[in-house]
């Protein structure tokens, strides 16, 4: 599938999560890992950032972020690490060709770097997109809004506002969503929240496919197979979602 790269993409994150199994005590090996992956990858990512994490035994941080990578200072896109956990994050500057292939060098770094591959399970991959849209809540409901403008159907019976006791408009909304898919094998979520973006109230949603251990493919050379559709997927289920006014809104039309 070819990607439709738009003018005013809605996009605030794209996260690639890796996880690999974690043995029952601190891992032996993730301090060697620690450093070797470093080295791998300061080429791109020069600037080191330690999060508070690192203040935190190992044992009490698993698949918990300790350092974060950067191409610069505060600057994105960005990897991180700690026990258990590799992620890459792109935001405003992200196409996916670019976001692909560092996610493709980042998983391959993370396994040369690892000093006992025959111990290295990957437990879980999990490709995540986060976009938020602008809406003014106070004269537009969450409800109309995901119904009119993403096709997507969420109601309560009228019933329970019959009086005017309490509003129909919710203060706060939060919904989620997951089915099994079968290519790649796993399951695809789709959540939608009230929240804020750029000081302003907005629709956050979020699409991901995640697929655990028992299904997940041969690391590394099968991964950039799984991403790829992983990706086919939740960009098919994001432009049914805005097909209409809010994809002319976001490409500039």
């Amino acid at each position: 599938m070819n990607p439709i790269e738009l003018k005013n993409k809605p996009l605030v994150e794209a996260i690639l999560e890796f996880k690999w199994e974690l043995p029952a005590q601190a891992d032996p090996h993730y301090r060697l890992l620690l450093g070797r992956f470093s080295e791998k990858v300061e080429s791109d990512y020069p600037f080191h950032e330690p999060l508070p994490t690192t203040q935190i035994p190992d044992a009490m941080v698993a698949h918990m972020p300790q350092h974060r990578f950067r191409t610069s200072e505060e600057e994105w896109p960005l990897i991180q690490i700690g026990p258990g956990l590799m992620t890459v994050n792109e935001t405003e500057g992200y196409t996916w060709s670019d976001f692909k292939q560092r996610c493709d060098k980042a998983v391959r770094s993370l396994f040369n770097a690892h000093p006992a591959k025959e111990q290295f399970n990957a437990q879980d991959l999990t490709l995540r997109y986060i976009d938020a849209v602008d809406v003014d809540f106070s004269q537009d409901s969450v409800f109309n809004f995901l119904q009119d403008k993403m096709k997507t159907s969420i109601s309560l019976p009228d019933g329970l506002f019959v009086g005017g006791q309490v509003k129909k408009n919710p203060a706060a909304f939060n919904w989620q969503t997951s089915f099994p898919a079968d290519d790649p094998v796993g399951i695809i979520t789709l959540r939608f929240a009230i929240g804020s973006h750029m000081n302003k109230p907005a629709l956050i949603w979020e699409t991901l496919v995640q697929t655990a251990s028992g299904h997940i493919p041969t690391i590394p050379d099968g991964f950039s197979k799984w991403i790829d559709k992983a990706h086919d997927l939740t960009d098919a289920w994001f432009f049914r979602l805005i097909d209409g006014e809010l994809k002319e809104r976001f490409s500039g039309e």
